[in-house]
């Protein structure tokens, strides 16, 4: 049997649109697309300013089961239904997230679909693209940049070295940034303290630029931004350090949404870029709001499981942005589920309907907790060629019996949209149905909850836990912060995105563990709290053999080795 072709061959085989043809597609006129060369655009701020008050479309979001080793295929699905609702004469947009060079050349070697279910141009879009995340790093090494600037010239603030809380951002996996000591080399390069790195996509100018309603929001949002205490724990703001305006020039274009096409010429936002794991993993707020008033529908994802992603999706993103989703769609597969019931990875090919029933406990376990967010949910089974029919039709008859939910086998890594009709179908009917009217979307906590209840009810009512717990500092970290007026701010997890539980090896739906909390971190201008639970880090190494070794520029000046 002949090997199938690598997703970026099929990427480049692809005849791709202008991208002037797929911004008039939505009707978005030559003039406020500032082009990137060929096939990659930005639509003008001010263009979007004035469509805000058109009527919005329906909001599907991709989520997914726990991530293994075997593959989930999110942003594939993302993708594939897409093309699917085009398909079926419902206008459709994609808005994703933007890849990390990070996990491109570290586990994953790419992170714009795979097969016949891709975003192109698929080389550009993993490797810089329109140079949004440089930016964002900028942006926020400047911060670092006047801060200890300010120090050094007289700490007018009264800034206490020992709890300066903003760390430098690269975006790349670097394990040894995670802890240094900087302004070595004597008087002229500053006082010497520790420091760190994160990666880019945990900086909280990240996440700020994702909330951002617009430049002015944008410029409001990075002022608040906490970046240290004095001795006396009064907090530090950018904006005391006269440092929003010139970060927001340097972000004033990336903050335009980036426009792409599917492989079958379909429009699509690409913007923005958390990790879930560490941050909010959603992509723009402006990106998803200006689709919705381009689209009749739009196909969202939020990254890793849905215990991360979409839970953040909804207590963060819906609850800032004042977003109603429509449907969710949890993606799951054969392997997958069969690893969460225990099978290892050589042995997945083989059919096995007594670890797949086990590893259902996993998908069960995410579709409820969507159920508890009052949106209607429905599961694809992103398909793989081990796949039998009797595996299928157990999953089929799990979710239609015990989880009350339909369940479709989709082909889109095959056959593109043509794989992921039949899904279409049914979340444009759940869109438009009564059923969908007569649910009430709501967060999991209101606004008002302790801030540690927040964090207990998330843990207990979206992990299976039994409770939380933390030492005396870190809890008296939580009063501080509810009593110094941020009590009102959702809670940003971050944990492993392998286990519902904060140990990467427990699979499937583990119950009764406890999360044990390491640190809290404020995130001022992004208005929610990041907590750090057991061993994961904001700063990712690279794996023993990272994808990296394997990525060169041929003899013909392609790129090769992006999977």
């Amino acid at each position: 049997m002949a090997e199938a072709p690598s997703d970026i061959a099929i990427a480049r085989a692809a005849a791709m649109r202008p991208i002037q043809d797929v911004a008039a597609s939505l009707s978005i006129p030559e003039s406020a697309v500032h082009g990137y060369g060929r096939h990659i655009g930005k639509v003008d701020l001010g263009w979007i300013d004035g469509i805000r008050d058109r009527p919005e479309g329906k909001l599907v979001l991709v989520t997914a089961i726990n991530p293994t080793p075997a593959g989930e295929g999110k942003t594939t699905t993302t993708v594939g239904l897409g093309d699917g609702l085009n398909r079926i004469g419902r206008q459709a947009m994609i808005c994703l997230r933007e890849p990390s060079l990070g996990p491109c050349f570290g586990m994953k070697g790419g992170a714009a679909g795979g097969g016949h279910a891709q975003i192109v141009p698929m080389e550009q879009i993993n490797l810089h693209f329109t140079g949004d995340f440089h930016a964002i790093g900028s942006a926020h090494n400047l911060l670092s940049a006047l801060l200890d600037n300010h120090i050094y010239w007289g700490n007018g603030l009264g800034i206490d070295e020992r709890r300066i809380a903003w760390r430098r951002v690269v975006d790349m996996n670097d394990r040894a940034l995670r802890s240094i000591v900087s302004s070595l080399g004597g008087v002229a390069n500053g006082f010497p303290r520790e420091d760190g790195f994160d990666i880019t996509v945990a900086s909280e100018v990240m996440a700020v630029f994702c909330l951002a309603r617009d430049l002015a929001d944008l410029e409001a949002r990075l002022g608040r931004m906490v970046v240290a205490q004095t001795r006396d724990r009064r907090p530090v703001t950018a904006a005391e350090l006269e440092a929003p305006g010139a970060m927001t020039v340097l972000l004033k274009d990336a903050l335009m949404p980036n426009l792409v096409q599917t492989l079958e010429g379909n429009p699509a936002f690409v913007h923005g870029g958390p990790f879930a794991n560490i941050a909010h993993g959603c992509n723009s707020v402006i990106a998803t709001r200006t689709a919705l008033r381009l689209a009749d529908f739009v196909v969202t994802e939020a990254g890793f499981g849905a215990d991360l992603g979409a839970e953040k999706f909804f207590d963060i993103k819906c609850r800032k942005a004042g977003l109603t989703p429509a449907v969710a769609v949890v993606v799951a597969t054969v392997r997958a589920l069969k690893m969460h019931g225990g099978v290892a990875k050589e042995d997945l090919g083989k059919e096995n309907l007594e670890a797949l029933r086990h590893g259902l406990a996993n998908l069960a376990r995410h579709v409820r907790n969507i159920g508890k967010f009052g949106v209607p949910a429905v599961v694809a089974i992103n398909q793989f060629v081990s796949d039998t029919a009797a595996e299928h039709e157990l999953i089929r008859e799990y979710a239609r019996d015990e989880l009350g939910v339909e369940a479709f086998v989709c082909s889109h890594w095959a056959h593109g949209g043509a794989g992921t009709e039949a899904l279409a179908s049914h979340v444009a009917a759940l869109c438009d149905g009564d059923a969908a009217a007569d649910r009430q979307f709501h967060p999991l906590y209101p606004d008002e909850m302790p801030l540690w209840t927040k964090m207990r009810t998330i843990a207990t009512e979206i992990y299976g836990a039994a409770d939380i717990i933390a030492d005396k500092t870190v809890r008296a970290r939580f009063r501080e912060l509810d009593e110094g007026g941020y009590g009102r701010f959702p809670i940003c997890v971050a944990k492993t995105q392998y286990s519902f539980s904060t140990d990467p090896n427990l699979k499937g739906a583990p119950s009764g563990h406890v999360v044990p909390i390491r640190e809290v971190r404020l995130s001022g201008g992004a208005e929610f709290l990041v907590v750090v639970c057991g061993e994961i880090m904001t700063m990712p190494g690279l794996p023993r053999k990272p994808a990296a070794h394997q990525i060169r520029v041929d003899s013909d000046g392609l790129i090769d080795g992006l999977f």
